[in-house]
C-alpha cells in the first residue's frame, strides 16, 4: 500500500507494497518494529535505529510522532483518503466527514439514520463486494448529515454514501 506522510510541509511517497520499501522511488532498507502497546517503536533505517514514541493525533491519519527528544505532527494518509480530500477541495476536516464506496459493490445495508450520533469505529454502512461483505465505520465522531444511499443501491469506488458533521 502506498501511504503519503506530511511532516511539516515536506510530503513524501512511502510505498509498502515493495521490497524493500521505497521512499519517494528510492529503495530503502528500514524496519518497524512495536516494542510495546504503548506507541514505542524502534524504526531502523540502514542499520541504525531511532526510538520513536507515535499516538494517534486529533484526526484521522494525524500521529503526534517524538524521535530523539523532537516532536512531530505527521499526517499519514493512504491513496484512497488522499483522494477522497482531494476531489472535497483538500480540507481535512471535509474529509473525515465522509463515508465512501472503498471499491464498486452494492450496499447491503444502512446502518444509521440521518440525524444519529456515532462514534469513531462505529458500522455506518454494509457493501458486499467480491462475495464478501465490508462494514464501513465512522472515522470520526459525529452526526449523520446526509445518507446518499440505500440498501439494494449499486456504487461505484469512492462514490460518497454517507456524510458526517
Amino acid at each position: 500500500m502506498k501511504y503519503f506522510v506530511t511532516i511539516d510541509k515536506d510530503t513524501l511517497e512511502v510505498d509498502l507494497t515493495t521490497h524493500p520499501p521505497t521512499v519517494d522511488g528510492q529503495p530503502v532498507d528500514a524496519d518497524l518494529v512495536d516494542l510495546s502497546d504503548t506507541g514505542v517503536r524502534s524504526l531502523i533505517v540502514g542499520g541504525r535505529s531511532r526510538t520513536i514514541v507515535a499516538s494517534p493525533g486529533e484526526r484521522r491519519g494525524r500521529w503526534e510522532v517524538a524521535v530523539g527528544g523532537e516532536r512531530l505532527d505527521v499526517d499519514a494518509v493512504d491513496e484512497r483518503t488522499r483522494a477522497i480530500r482531494e476531489m472535497s477541495g483538500g480540507a481535512e476536516v471535509e474529509a473525515d466527514k465522509l463515508i465512501t464506496a472503498p471499491m464498486p459493490g452494492m450496499v447491503v445495508r444502512v446502518e444509521v439514520e440521518v440525524g444519529q450520533e456515532v462514534t469513531a469505529g462505529q458500522g455506518i454502512v454494509v457493501v458486499e463486494a467480491m462475495k464478501m461483505e465490508n462494514e464501513l465505520k465512522a472515522p470520526a465522531d459525529g452526526v449523520v448529515e446526509k445518507i446518499e444511499v440505500s440498501a439494494g443501491q449499486a456504487v461505484e469506488k469512492g462514490q460518497i454514501l454517507v456524510v458526517l458533521a
